[in-house]
């Protein structure tokens, strides 16, 4: 699915769904620094203007979606916890060598960020095909189309941008290092953990 090579395993699942508070409590601030990240490409690259009007849209979704997995924490009786760092991104960037060309900067960021909702898009389906809770089965699934549209607008913008051959190149080897670490993922109530 989406160039992934690594699937994620329902017992992921059977541990979201014991700790749901948890879960939705990761979702929530991963919404937000999706949010974050957009926004932060839209100050970064400004003068981009095609760019800058997509990554208002995700911007916005994105938050509305913040708003929908916290209103249906709201309605459960939850309260949001604490935000952790994401050591998932974390480890994604680390795969690229820092530069401080613009343009090499904004395709490595393009696609960890297409990665990233790739990878979320899975994480969805897997839970909600193994939720015995029909509203929270529903949510997901229908999360799951916006996810993969937010991955082929990263992946289409980093082909934009760089020729698609060394984008592809940086891709492949992007999806196995990632596929590598999510060996030893799926032990925590967290949408990449």
């Amino acid at each position: 699915m989406l160039g992934l090579q690594f699937e994620t395993a329902t017992s992921w699942a059977e541990i979201a769904k014991n700790d749901l508070r948890q879960i939705l409590t990761d979702h929530a601030f991963a919404e937000q620094k999706a949010a974050a990240n957009a926004t932060s490409i839209i100050i970064n690259y400004s003068e981009e203007t095609e760019l800058v009007q997509e990554m208002a849209l995700i911007a916005i979704e994105e938050m509305q979606h913040f708003k929908m997995v916290h209103d249906i924490m709201v309605k459960r009786g939850m309260t949001l916890g604490q935000g952790t760092k994401n050591d998932y991104a974390l480890h994604l960037q680390s795969f690229f060598p820092k530069t401080k060309d613009r343009l090499e900067s904004l395709i490595q960021r393009l696609l960890i960020a297409g990665l990233i909702e790739a990878r979320s898009c899975e994480r969805f389906k897997v839970f909600s095909e193994n939720m015995e809770d029909a509203e929270l089965s529903k949510f997901y699934l229908d999360l799951m189309a916006s996810e993969a549209n937010h991955y082929a607008t990263f992946l289409n913008f980093a082909r934009k941008y760089q020729d698609k051959e060394i984008v592809n190149k940086k891709w492949k080897g992007l999806l196995e290092y990632e596929a590598e670490f999510m060996k030893s993922r799926g032990i925590k109530a967290k949408v990449h953990g």
